[in-house]
């Protein structure tokens, strides 16, 4: 790749090519030490933030230009221009004055949205480690400059390009830079030509890349701008989030009801043609009920509604980032979840340990406690039964990719797995100097554990000869073992009656080995079991009860022996028998009829990583919205594949959390449950929006053509629409997104994913509220321009009032498509009732403004003019209590029950 735009200072270096104490002496750096925390500064400085260039932040000036994008607005544009054109200035003012309010109330909703947005993307960061002044640091990935030591292992995405000091069966994903679809190996002492290509470049490893397996440490060679990913910025550059899906289905509703208005609108033109009306009237009366009409600023509620439950959520330690997930959660019908530390604590201890059929042993203290008496048969173990203890605890602790600080008989830091963690806690009990093994048994080569195959192993030099030291499932290390018949059943028993209790079993061997590579680990002597408790998540129980109640399945994958995931299972109230356990083995023998075997298992335990994907996909085929929470590089896939993908925030990889739509802060199944309740939330809200507008755009088409049909002026001028519109909708619709959750939200069934907006029950609920109130509306202006023989201006303003009032009114009504409004408290969404009184107080304020009273064609009235309007306007609430009534009846609930509709 050229190097054209990069800095000069390394631009024309083929670092790849170069010895690693070539590139460590050109940055003057320390492989030991890594830089000191002053020579940063001063390379950051030098270098700058290690960021990707992007797009910047639209301003509010690039906002607010934006809201006057939209083609209805262009036609008001027009329409302004014609007014003015023909010396109507007051239309003109007014139509412009209407523009600017929408556009300025528009612009503070979507710069909220976008703040909102970049600090939940501030949330999700990568924070590499480091060598700082000899210390091993977690930081910023920002904050990484050249010469930085970065220490890398599976699941971690790269942050910057890096020359590779050391590697241990490295295999790197970097599809994003090089298209390469499949894993390629690294090998930091390659031996390469200056002019090997990018995608050989074995001794490199570049930014936006991801570790797919093994563990590396390399030197940063460049950051930000000048990586080879920044190099190609304008095809990686941030890109504005999808749309959601929710947000294409509304857009498509309102293109519909697009082309149905506009076809009325231009019957209503036509008619007023043929009555004799100027076209400029025609034109801006038009153009006044398309707008009015038609829910232009359906998708920026919408997106407010959706904003407001994706910031609850995070406050429930759920982080939303993909706008769409927020009521796709809402939608799920099963959860695939993992077991350790999101349906456990995530906290292993090694409680017994199994050295021969005769020779048990009890390990006490909690899990990451130091303290913890060993005994055996209740008593203190002898010395050959100690030393077998040593013998087995010292494997697990070579065997092991985490690492544990103690200082002063406390535990400081820790770092990797729970369950190497537990395994060096043991041999911290067992008074085990790991420091000390490093020197007794020097590392030649390291198998790190994968997923796929269930060990990870380590050779040693002793004593002039390579052993290996091997942890992992007990049958894949008893494959690696020579045993006897009787031994195996032994351990097989004895692994049945653990697992059976619950508890997750770990086996390890040792032995001679010609060679440091998986093919020569054979002939091993088996060295133990340890049985390892990981308790259930207190709340978990009680959260899977409330997903059964909402009607939303759990599955738990677990890479668990049978048993021990049965026992879980059980306990979690996701499994009564063993046959609903599956196991990867069957379901790779499954065949065709893997399909209805999924569809039956609760749970599936000793699952490789890419059959995840396989469950996932099946029970999609069985027509659910599935969600999935992972936390590894190998869960990814299955994450991308879900409808949901649920990365873990505490000890999730940056490839997971990459992967995923939503990440949990807390790792804690549990609080899924009020991400569910949130998004139904958030879809309900949409609902009763989309009610709102609807059915008073209807109601004002209904009204014109009543009018026009009985030869009447028109109720009401193409200013006092666009007033309308902009005083009550412009308000509430806002509002209405702000309401909180309904109960019984939880026990309903999940909605389809593909149920329409507009199904049967809106289209009810529009037309109950839409023909009453223009039915009314009309009946009124018929009486008083008919009856009473008021003149148009007069009774145009009564009219006008009695929509207000009807609009304010029937936002309560659209506080639940259920509940009766009498049973929901005003004080649960205070902004409603604000909504209403600003609303109807800006209207009632223009009335007695000198100047906008005359443009509006408005007069103040006498109290109980309006009192009888308002009285007129509240028989809604008694129209939509007797439809609701009359539906709940009909579906043999009550008005209170929730209903999926």
């Amino acid at each position: 790749m050229a190097d054209q735009g990069r800095s000069e200072e390394h631009a024309s270096i083929a670092f790849h090519a170069e010895s690693v104490e070539a590139v460590v002496d050109r940055f003057n750096s320390d492989t030991e030490r890594g830089l000191s925390a002053e020579e940063t500064r001063r390379r950051l400085e030098h270098y700058g933030v290690n960021e990707l260039p992007e797009d910047k932040r639209a301003g509010l000036l690039r906002i607010f230009l934006h809201q006057f994008t939209d083609p209805l607005i262009y036609i008001l544009f027009i329409a302004a221009i014609v007014s003015l054109t023909i010396g109507s200035v007051a239309n003109a003012v007014f139509i412009g004055a209407v523009l600017l309010i929408n556009a300025l109330v528009g612009c503070f909703q979507e710069y909220q949205a976008e703040s909102s947005a970049q600090a939940l993307q501030d949330v999700v960061r990568l924070r590499p480690h480091v060598l700082r002044d000899g210390q091993r640091e977690e930081i910023d990935a920002t904050d990484l400059v050249p010469g930085d030591i970065v220490i890398l292992g599976a699941g971690d995405a790269i942050p910057a390009d890096l020359r590779l000091i050391d590697s241990t069966r490295l295999q790197v994903d970097e599809s994003l830079l090089t298209g390469e679809s499949t894993p390629v190996e690294k090998d930091a002492m390659a031996d390469l030509d200056e002019e090997t290509p990018l995608a050989e470049r074995s001794t490199l490893l570049h930014s936006g890349s991801a570790v797919m397996s093994g563990h590396a440490t390399g030197i940063v060679i460049r950051t930000g701008k000048d990586t080879e990913i920044g190099q190609i910025a304008e095809s990686l550059a941030r890109k504005e989030s999808g749309t959601p899906p929710l947000v294409h289905k509304l857009k498509r509703l309102t293109n519909w009801i697009a082309i149905f208005t506009l076809t009325a609108v231009a019957g209503v033109a036509l008619i007023q043609y043929l009555k004799g009306a100027g076209f400029t009237d025609i034109f801006t009366l038009a153009v006044a009920l398309a707008v009015s009409a038609i829910p232009a600023g359906l998708p920026i509620a919408i997106t407010v509604a959706l904003s407001v439950a994706s910031t609850r959520m995070a406050k429930r330690n759920v982080i939303v980032r993909r706008l769409a997930a927020v009521e796709g959660l809402g939608s799920c019908t099963v959860i695939a979840s993992d077991k350790t530390g999101t349906l456990t604590a995530n906290k292993l201890a090694v409680q017994r340990i199994w050295l021969a059929p005769d020779r048990r042993v009890e390990i006490g203290g909690e899990a990451q406690d130091l303290q913890g008496e060993v005994t055996a048969d209740g008593e203190a173990p002898d010395d050959t039964l100690r030393d077998k203890l040593r013998a087995f605890a010292t494997v697990g602790a070579l065997a092991n990719e985490g690492s544990l600080e103690v200082e002063n008989g406390e535990i400081r830091n820790v770092d990797g797995d729970s369950t190497d963690l537990a395994f060096l806690i043991l041999a911290e009990k067992l008074d085990i100097d790991r420091a000390r093994l490093a020197d007794d048994y020097p590392e030649r080569e390291r198998l790190p554990f994968e997923p796929s195959k269930f060990f990870g192993a380590v050779f040693n030099e002793t004593h002039g000869e390579l052993k290996a030291h091997a942890k992992g499932a007990p049958e894949t290390i008893m494959d690696m073992c020579s045993l006897d018949d009787e031994t195996r059943r032994a351990i097989e028993q004895q692994q049945k009656e653990w697992a059976g209790e619950g508890y997750r079993m770990l086996a390890v061997a040792e032995g001679t080995v010609a060679s440091a590579d998986e093919d020569h680990l054979r002939g091993l002597e088996f060295l133990g079991l340890a049985a390892l408790m990981d308790p259930v998540r207190e709340e978990v129980p009680g959260a899977i009860e409330r997903c059964h109640g909402a009607g939303v399945g759990v599955r738990m994958i677990t890479g668990d022996h049978p048993d021990t995931a049965y026992a879980i299972g059980r306990s979690l109230h996701l499994a009564d028998e063993p046959e609903q356990v599956l196991t990867g083995s069957a379901l790779s023998e499954a065949g065709s009829d893997a399909d209805e075997r999924i569809g039956r298992a609760r749970v599936f335990a000793r699952t490789e990583p890419l059959q995840k994907t396989e469950i996932v996909e099946s029970l999609q085929r069985a027509e659910h919205f599935v969600a999935v929470t992972g936390d590894g590089v190998n869960d990814a896939p299955a994450l991308n594949r879900a409808n949901i993908g649920i990365a873990m925030g505490e000890s999730g990889t940056d490839v997971a959390r990459s992967a995923s739509d939503l990440i949990l802060t807390d790792d804690n199944f549990a609080s899924l449950v009020p991400g569910i309740e949130w998004g139904r939330t958030a879809y309900d809200n949409v609902r009763k929006v989309v009610w709102l507008l609807l059915a008073t755009g209807a109601a004002e088409v209904l009204l014109f053509f009543l009018a026009l049909g009985f030869g009447l002026p028109i109720p009401l001028t193409a200013i006092q629409l666009l007033w309308l519109n902009m005083v009550t909708n412009g308000i509430q619709d806002v509002a209405l997104g702000l309401e909180k959750t309904e109960p019984g939200v939880l026990e309903r069934p999940p909605r389809a994913p593909d149920e329409p907006i507009f199904n049967r029950r809106m289209i009810e609920n529009v037309l109950v509220a839409g023909c009453y109130i223009g039915l009314v509306a009309f009946g009124v202006y018929f009486y008083l321009h008919s009856v009473m023989g008021m003149g148009e201006t007069q009774a145009r303003n009564l009219t006008l009032l009695l929509m207000v009032l009807f609009e304010n009114v029937h936002l309560l009504s659209c506080r639940s498509e259920y509940r009766s409004f009498f049973r929901i408290p005003v004080r649960s969404n205070p902004l409603l009732l604000v909504s209403i009184l600003a609303a109807h107080g800006i209207h009632i304020a223009a009335m007695y403004t000198p100047g906008l009273s005359d443009v509006l064609g408005v007069a103040p009235v006498s109290l109980q003019t309006w009192a009888s309007l308002l009285g007129i306007a509240v028989t809604l609430l008694a129209v939509d209590e007797c439809a609701k009534w009359l539906r709940a009846s009909v579906a043999g609930t009550g008005v209170s029950r929730a209903s999926t509709g």
